[in-house]
């Protein structure tokens, strides 16, 4: 039971730094966050493209790596 947690609990953080590292930086600097708020907003639809699938990859990859962590601690215990 353990070493499939654990295995489990491997995978997730395999997948959750694969995530991040394909993400694309947003390095606009200060100018970006006062004139680039309202066309992230307006402007571009990211949760439908190829970043949205990304960002939901990533955030199912957290929340499992978390669950996972916590169960495996409890665990040991």
């Amino acid at each position: 039971m353990v070493i499939a947690l654990k295995i489990i609990l491997l995978i997730a953080s395999i997948v959750l730094i694969a995530s991040v590292l394909l993400q694309q930086g947003n390095s606009a600097g200060l100018s970006g966050s006062i004139g680039g708020g309202a066309e992230q907003l307006f402007g571009k639809k990211k949760g439908r493209g190829y970043e949205g699938l990304l960002t939901k990859i990533t955030t199912i990859a957290a929340i499992g790596f978390i669950v996972f962590s916590v169960i495996a601690v409890a665990i040991e215990k």
